[in-house]
């Protein structure tokens, strides 16, 4: 039976004004968005990186496009972590025809 999975990303992102118009972009993905305001601007960018990320999965790109942006795993003890000041929060829903316990090893 299908399982449905969320997997969530946390990127920083910045947005600067531009005479009449908000760019929104996250640096380590290398995406931009705009709105007429900071608000648009945001909603605009999370729903830009949404259906990156999702382009991405569905041409099995990602860790590709991941690694291309300079981005590498780290444990979550290394020092180098550091909390986000500014984040948006990008859900991916995904869906799953395998048994979730073969592929995470739950008991």
């Amino acid at each position: 039976m299908p399982k449905n999975i969320i997997l969530n990303i946390q990127l920083s992102f910045e947005i600067v004004r531009k005479e009449r118009w908000y760019v929104a972009s996250c640096p380590a993905l290398d995406v931009f968005s705009q709105g007429e305001t900071e608000k648009k601007a945001e909603k605009n960018l999370k729903e830009t990186l949404c259906l990156f990320l999702t382009s991405c999965v569905e041409r099995g790109t990602l860790d590709a496009v991941l690694k291309d942006c300079g981005l590498k795993p780290i444990s979550e003890s290394d020092p180098e972590i550091k909390p986000l000041e500014r984040y948006i929060s990008i859900p991916l829903y995904l869906l799953s025809d395998k048994v979730i316990s073969e592929q995470f090893h739950i008991t």
